[in-house]
């Protein structure tokens, strides 16, 4: 049950509105269910040959304490109140709706319980799934009623009506959310044709702008960059105040473009809070969990390898349930947007999914001084600047590694939320981890096929070996018979063998890193984990190339008889069970 409220000055032309066609024709039978004295003329139900008639005298009716107060009556007297229950519910009858709104007005304080001067007010239904409230804000005594905090008051009197009738129950919230699109705005959508209303597109543009911006400049110029429409307001220094995003195309019936502040988009997109986001100076380019000797990874994969280890510690403080992890959230949200925009198209729906629910797990009342989310915006900077992904290959394996560990951390998030009664952050933060399990399931479908054949070829003595160790650090009960899971995690512990690591002791602190209950596949988990301590290619059937380190010549056929042993003596990483021929 949703409560909206509204505040205006023209009793009469809202009555005009209800008891009206509506704008589709979508009104149908407007009666009254409740009045404050129960005796309200209803023109829905007058039988007198004029009912405009009846409307006039109900707005008088309605008005008659507004008028009395003369030149002392509030600009904004209307109190306009709708409340819509949720598509899966079962119709409410008209006594039913009367006695919602009649609680709804005693919970805001418009009229009290046994309270003879209460403001006067009345109900209209003109569909089965809402009504109305219309209430003038002059109580019988002439004075104004005290409504501190009216929409928080509606809102808890909903939950209790929800939780007492069997309705669904919404989740409460905070105040922190960001504004949905009104009612206009979702009709022009639809009639315009639209997949959504311009201040979700816009949001969603704002934040991907901000995800890794290093300076002030620099965010406003990806605004540019990504088609927005910019206004920025200055004061007279100079000094820009705010700033203001418009979509192109989208106007008004004056066609003037039609404008957003940053803060009507979200409450963390004022120009003040971004300020606040972006004090604190980046550092430089984040350096390849793998050796830069080694292996010479793409920018997009090299740039997701280091934001896994980034996102993997989050989700360590995010554990330990302190309040110092909320900030946590702000970075690891700009991480998933900088994902989002650079993904493959396999996975972007699922990923731009993903970051649009987190945007609500990143706000809370939760504050904390002091904090540094430097290294986590690092991160996203750095795979913004890498480009797009691909869908194949490291980059495509890589996603999968990224997306493995941000589901872990959806799900930490989660908890820290639901621990502090933050229902609707919690809830969102779920939502987060349903989108990354797809996101992941598509992205990791190749590689881990090629794990598990390379898996299956592995000679049976060396293929028995790895299977007792994982048995013994995952125990009976935890362990997973299904063979083409145990392929994969055999396979990556003969690669880590090969690349000369102990597996034993690799694999054990793969299981230490943190918890797996809340793992949706163990295996796949620690598969990935054990890539990323070993530094083993994301994508195994792709070998990745040695790193350049000057001008190459070519070689003699002595310099290549010099340097044949050396180039064939060291087994590749993506198939343990290559050897060098023998010469």
């Amino acid at each position: 049950m949703v409560p909206k409220i509204r505040r205006g000055s023209r009793t009469h032309g809202l009555l005009v509105y209800l008891y009206g066609p509506g704008k589709r024709d979508e009104h149908i039978d407007p009666h009254l269910v409740g009045s404050w004295d129960g005796f309200a003329p209803d023109p829905g139900r007058d039988t007198s040959p004029d009912p405009k008639a009846t409307l006039a005298r109900l707005t008088a009716a309605l008005d008659l304490r507004v008028k009395q107060t003369g030149a002392e009556a509030p600009a904004q007297h209307v109190w306009h109140c709708s409340v819509r229950t949720d598509p899966d519910d079962r119709h409410l009858s008209d006594a039913e709706w009367n006695t919602v709104a009649r609680r709804l007005v005693r919970a805001v304080n418009l009229a009290p319980e046994d309270d003879p001067d209460g403001c006067r007010w009345v109900a209209v239904r003109h569909a089965d799934d809402h009504i109305h409230i219309v209430a003038t804000m002059v109580r019988g005594d002439l004075r104004r009623p005290r409504m501190n905090y009216d929409y928080k008051k509606a809102q808890a009197a909903c939950r209790r009506i929800e939780k007492e009738w069997d309705l669904r129950r919404l989740k409460p919230g905070d105040g922190t959310a960001a504004q949905n699109p009104t009612s206009a705005e979702r009709f022009k959508t639809e009639r315009t044709g639209r997949p959504e209303a311009p201040r979700e597109t816009l949001r969603e543009a704002v934040r991907q702008a901000l995800a890794g911006a290093a300076t002030e400049e620099e965010f406003f110029t990806r605004l540019h960059e990504a088609g927005l429409r910019v206004k920025i307001r200055n004061a007279p220094s100079g000094d820009a105040l705010g700033y203001n995003v418009a979509l192109p195309g989208d106007r008004n019936r004056d066609h003037e473009p039609i404008w957003y502040p940053g803060s009507k988009l979200a409450p963390d997109l004022s120009l003040p809070k971004i300020r606040r986001r972006l004090a604190d100076e980046l550092p430089g380019p984040t350096t390849p969990s793998a050796p830069s000797s080694c292996y010479h990874w793409s920018p997009p994969a090299r740039a997701r390898r280091s934001a896994t280890d980034i996102a993997e510690h989050a989700t360590l403080l995010l554990d330990n349930d302190e309040d110092e992890a909320a900030v946590q959230l702000v970075g690891i949200g700009e991480i998933l947007d900088a994902v989002a925009q650079t993904s493959p198209a396999a996975t972007r729906t699922e990923l731009r999914a993903a970051a649009r629910a987190f945007e609500r797990v990143t706000r809370s009342h939760v504050r904390v001084e002091h904090a540094d989310i430097r290294a986590l915006r690092s991160v996203a900077r750095n795979i913004v600047q890498a480009g797009s992904a691909l869908g194949r290959g490291e980059d495509g394996g890589t996603t999968a590694m990224l997306t493995s560990t941000l589901v872990l951390v959806a799900l930490a998030a989660a908890r820290w939320h639901a621990a502090r009664g933050h229902t609707q952050q919690a809830h969102a933060a779920r939502q987060t981890a349903e989108h990354l399990r797809a996101a992941y399931r598509q992205a990791a479908a190749t590689p881990m096929r090629t794990l598990r054949d390379q898996g299956r070829d592995l000679p049976e003595a060396e293929r028995r070996s790895h299977e007792a160790t994982i048995r013994t650090a995952l125990g009976t009960d935890r362990l997973r018979t299904d063979l083409p899971k145990t392929d994969a995690l055999t396979i990556t512990l003969a690669q880590a063998e090969h690349a000369g690591h102990d597996p034993k002791a690799l694999l054990q602190q793969a299981i230490e890193l943190r918890e797996l209950d809340t793992a949706e596949d163990i295996h796949d988990v620690l598969v990935w984990r054990l890539r990323r301590l070993a530094h083993l290619p994301a994508h195994p059937g792709e070998a990745p190339r040695r790193p350049k380190t000057g001008i190459s010549r070519p070689k003699s056929s002595a310099d290549r008889t010099r340097t044949a042993p050396a180039a064939t003596n060291r087994p590749t990483v993506s198939d343990p069970r290559r050897r060098p021929p023998r010469r």
